[in-house]
């Protein structure tokens, strides 16, 4: 029994060692923390037909909102809420390739509660480069903040423009939307044209990260499945472009990335509205240097058995930069606009924010920390302005630390 044990744990230790050295197909992604060449533990066949890899990504964080007053002045006005301790992500997952054809990923989020448990759930079956088809539960093709990986972004936390919910005029009988889509189930064609050209084209259920069941129904007003419909288009003259925004073990590369997406989301928020949302971006890294700058925006129409006629339109956009001043220190900024109570509305919101993120080489450990201020420009009435910062914090400060592997 000795010599058995002895005998199975030299191969298993074989075959890690060997897995860390051909960890180089660029189909395997975690869509969290870079795989490729990335050290840690993986298993695969001797024939290298079959890897499994499992990754962990924890990230900790510290809050401090401190919230406008509204000019009413009452003695017993909390200014600072929702501020202490958090845990945006605990992610235990793996990803893997089988038959030499399909790629696959799975990540259970700890931190999230009911179906938003399964963070991700998909595999890719890879017939080419440029033909490829994703099934599942992943990231919808849209906004390149939600399509960069979660523990490689220059911030702790997304724009506010894509995160927050706009404001309507009225109620109806569900949430107020986002500008983004995010984490949706569903199936997507995609591939590289051409060495430059990167294509998305899917159908989702159209119901976000919160609902793991079929929900939809047929859209009354135009005869179709009420799903969503999204694509997208990026051109990258020199290369893919790497899923970070920013990385101290990649201060040589020099990419370019322009892109166009477009979605339509039938009947979305329970058959109260046609979303239609269309965004462009470009990307840029060179050598030290990242930057990036999107613009997006959606439209609104409610169905007719809303018995509402108008349509409404919203907009937002950002741009960032980040710079290595060393191997170890990017210092970033950042400037968010979004006109959150729609364009025939006066006013929108405007959200500077600035830090740095640390990383501690050898150790998968990343320190980030962030200053945003928020402005209410070009409203109406002071009640317009503090109606549509509901919600916003006027300052915020936020330090994150992350591990993963």
């Amino acid at each position: 029994m000795y010599k058995l044990f002895l005998l199975l744990f030299c191969a298993l230790t074989a075959n890690i060692l060997s897995a860390q050295d051909t960890l180089t197909n660029k189909y395997i992604s975690s869509d969290v923390v870079p795989l490729t060449g990335k050290q840690g533990i993986s298993w695969q066949t001797r024939n290298g037909d079959f890897l499994f890899k499992p990754y962990v990504l924890v990230q900790t964080l510290a809050r401090m909102n401190y919230y406008d007053d509204e000019g009413l002045d009452l003695s017993e006005q909390d200014h600072v809420l929702n501020s202490g301790f958090g845990m945006p992500y605990a992610l235990l997952g793996f990803s893997g390739k089988a038959f030499n054809k399909v790629t696959f990923n799975m990540a259970i989020n700890a931190t999230g509660n009911g179906a938003a448990l399964l963070n991700q759930a998909w595999f890719d079956i890879n017939t080419s480069d440029a033909l490829r088809f994703r099934v599942g539960k992943f990231k919808t093709p849209f906004n390149q903040a939600y399509l960069v990986q979660v523990g490689e972004t220059m911030f702790p936390t997304l724009p506010s423009s894509l995160s927050t919910p706009v404001n309507l005029p009225f109620d109806i009988n569900s949430v107020n939307p986002n500008l983004s889509t995010g984490f949706d189930i569903g199936v997507q064609m995609h591939g590289l044209l051409r060495k430059q050209w990167e294509y998305r084209l899917g159908i989702f259920n159209g119901t976000g990260i919160s609902v793991n069941e079929p929900q939809r129904t047929t859209s009354d007003d135009l005869g179709i499945p009420a799903l969503l419909y999204a694509g997208r288009l990026a051109w990258t003259p020199f290369g893919a472009m790497p899923v970070n925004q920013g990385n101290p073990d990649d201060l040589s590369n020099h990419k370019l990335m322009v892109a166009a997406s477009a979605s339509y989301n039938v009947e979305a928020n329970y058959e109260s509205s046609n979303d239609c949302r269309a965004g462009l971006e470009v990307s840029y890294l060179h050598h030290r240097l990242f930057l990036s700058g999107e613009a997006y925006l959606m439209n609104t129409k409610f169905v007719e058995r809303q018995k509402t006629s108008p349509s409404y339109t919203f907009a937002g956009a950002y741009l960032q930069a980040g710079y290595f001043v060393t191997n170890k220190l990017q210092p970033v900024c950042r400037i968010d606009a979004f006109d959150r109570n729609g364009l025939s509305e006066k006013g929108f919101l405007l959200l500077p924010a600035g830090g740095f993120n640390y990383f501690f080489s050898g150790y998968n450990l990343k320190l980030q920390a962030m200053y945003q201020y928020m402005a209410k420009l070009g409203h109406a009435t002071t009640y317009d302005a503090d109606d549509d910062d509901n919600g916003l914090a006027e300052h915020q400060v936020n330090l994150m630390l992350q591990f993963s592997f």
